[in-house]
């Protein structure tokens, strides 16, 4: 019973954390390029576009 409690947090997290993942790609995205097109497409990188976005800037 415990087990399942876990995996079922753990789920609701992975699936909060992919879904601000890509909202902030895509917000940094479009607020850098003015771009519909990159913003969609940063969005679906999601985080490895965030990270890239802090490193090189």
């Amino acid at each position: 019973m415990a087990g399942e409690r876990v995996r079922i947090i753990q789920r609701d997290v992975v699936k909060s954390g992919v879904g601000f993942g890509s909202a902030l790609a895509i917000v940094i995205s479009y607020t850098a390029h003015k771009s519909v097109l990159w913003a969609i497409i940063h969005g679906f990188f999601s985080w490895f576009y965030v990270v890239y976005f802090l490193l090189t800037r």
